[in-house]
């Protein structure tokens, strides 16, 4: 064959593909829609400008401001809108095929959504949830928080949207407390995975990771793993299905219905063109603030768990002590999101808010950013959490795509965001202090031969933030310190000081070590607490590890801390 004819007929062949998979009639009827007569473009722009006056009526997938351009889907009439807004369109194949070709159960799968085994479906998601609250009773609680919209109406079909709350019942509060919320979009397929495994890892390692414990025994942990059933249900059979399933706006289209959830939160409601009042939008934001049984389900939750610490005016922030942390998981664009969404004017704790922001950033490599930096949004959950109560608030957009592939997912998003999840829960008692002050690394105990006494080693590090969108003030390491069962937070907690092993604290990074005396300990488990400080004064989150004095008073054993 003639070399120049192979690429021809091979593009000819996919072309031709295409074109077939593509047509209107394939699949027709399947959506139960209009899906089939849309497509997935590349829309190019000039200026930003134009990416904010697009987000009043249309969600983009997929923001590239480097390249200059956005992905999302759109029918023959969005897009000659979007053409006479000044984008220019080039027609993504792949994601158009995607788009158009139902997922289907793989041969050897039996559970998760169809084609993605590694994500569970509501049900098996809230069975799996009741399951960790039977195998760990004094550590897990599945919470009844409210009803889906099909529930409310009074149907038979439906859900009890719970919370599974984590923390040691025995040891009692107040605890600090992370809020983390997941799949409030209903296509977006990985955040509800992420938080359900978040929840796994802490109660499996809760008595086998120093850290892991000291969370679960002094902070408490509330997670809102299917913030939207009711569309998820719509979403896992392959529909793209973004908003809640109410019947009342935009009926009868059963496309398009139902109202945006991360557009109908209170604070700040419909202000700033960052939603849209056209209910077959897929940014419909309601007939009114909190107009949706979800959304009231996540403001009074978080109300009543959270304190709250900020002022109504816009002006003022929360004090620096305040605690809490509030996360809202998305897909897909891997940015991390902060306070405000409805205006490019920073938030007034927003140098607390990047500090901490970029910090997250660092664990999982995302784009660290104001919200509006993405573009301007309002009646949003960040906003409503921060604006109301004074929480660090933060958005998530994980992985590449709502219907993520699985080896993506256990490869990327999972191991990246673990870390990033863990330290969100380790600052939730001072999220705007303690991002400033140094993280701990590689803490280690040695035995000294001959003796009950250890030497105790870790690295503060007054770095690991991202440098992406920004660098971060960094200063030397100060001091070091450790502390025996009991955290440097808790007034009857002893420090004992680590030294800095090159003879000076005067470096960003710092090697520090000193001596730990296991002779006077009582026999079975302790815990090591170590925090670093900054030349500033800040001091950082703290590390932890076990100490095991064994029933013979002078022998002990160092279990490792796992996930530094």
């Amino acid at each position: 064959m003639i070399s120049w004819l192979k690429p021809v007929m091979f593009v000819a062949t996919a072309l031709f593909l295409g074109w077939w998979l593509i047509r209107p009639e394939v699949e027709a009827g399947t959506f139960d829609g209009h899906w089939e007569e849309r497509r997935v473009f590349r829309a190019y722009f000039q200026e930003r400008e134009q990416v904010y006056e697009l987000a009043a009526w249309r969600e983009p997938w997929d923001v590239d401001y480097e390249a200059g351009f956005v992905v999302l889907d759109a029918s023959e009439g969005d897009a000659e809108r979007l053409r006479a807004a000044g984008f220019r369109l080039e027609m993504d194949l792949a994601r158009t095929l995607s788009l158009l070709r139902p997922p289907k159960r793989l041969p050897e799968q039996s559970a998760g959504i169809p084609e993605y085994a590694c994500y569970r479906t509501v049900e098996e998601t809230f069975a799996a949830a009741e399951q960790l609250t039977g195998a760990y009773p004094e550590l897990a609680t599945w919470i009844d928080a409210g009803d889906s919209w099909e529930k409310a109406a009074g149907g038979d079909v439906g859900y009890d949207m719970h919370v599974l709350r984590l923390t040691n019942t025995v040891r009692p509060g107040p605890k600090p407390g992370l809020f983390v919320m997941s799949s409030v979009h209903a296509r977006e397929y990985a955040p509800a995975e992420l938080n359900l495994r978040f929840a796994e890892y802490l109660l499996t390692q809760y008595g086998v990771d120093a850290d892991v414990t000291w969370l679960l025994d002094y902070h408490a942990i509330h997670l809102l793993l299917q913030a939207n059933p009711d569309g998820r249900k719509y979403a896992e059979s392959g529909l793209l299905w973004r908003k809640n399933v109410n019947e009342n706006y935009c009926s009868p289209d059963p496309a398009f219905r139902g109202a945006d959830l991360n557009r109908n939160f209170p604070f700040q409601w419909g202000c700033c063109d960052g939603s849209s009042t056209d209910t077959c939008s897929e940014i419909y934001r309601g007939p009114s603030p909190a107009s949706e049984p979800e959304t009231r389900t996540v403001t009074d939750y978080v109300k009543a768990n959270f304190p709250d610490q900020r002022l109504p005016d816009l002006a003022a922030a929360a004090p620096l002590t305040a605690t809490g942390v509030f996360l809202d998981v998305h897909s897909y664009g891997e940015w991390v999101l902060w306070p405000w969404g409805f205006t490019f004017e920073p938030a007034p704790n927003g140098r607390a808010l990047t500090t901490l922001g970029r910090r997250l950033a660092y664990f999982n490599d995302y784009f660290p950013s104001q919200a509006s930096g993405l573009y301007p949004t309002d009646g949003a959950t960040d906003d409503f959490a921060y604006g109301e109560l004074g929480l660090a608030a933060y958005t998530f957009e994980v992985g590449t795509a709502f219907f993520q592939d699985c080896a993506a997912f256990e490869n990327e998003i999972w191991p990246r965001n673990l870390p990033a999840l863990l330290y969100a829960a380790r600052v939730a008692r001072g999220p705007y202090l303690l991002p400033s002050g140094p993280v701990i690394r590689a803490p280690a105990l040695s035995p000294i031969s001959g003796t009950t006494s250890y030497t105790l080693t870790a690295t503060v590090n007054d770095g690991r933030y991202s440098d992406r969108n920004g660098v971060e003030p960094v200063q030397s390491v100060a001091a070091a310190r450790f502390f025996v069962d009991v955290p440097p937070w808790v007034p009857e907690a002893n420090p004992s000081p680590l030294a800095a092993v090159d003879g000076a604290f005067d470096e960003q990074v710092e090697a520090v070590s000193g001596s730990l005396d296991a002779g006077g300990l009582a026999k079975g488990r302790h815990i090591i607490f170590i925090e670093g400080e900054d030349a500033d004064g800040n001091r950082g989150a703290v590390s932890a590890l076990f100490l095991e004095v064994a029933p013979a008073m002078e022998e002990a054993v160092y279990l490792p801390v796992m996930g530094k």
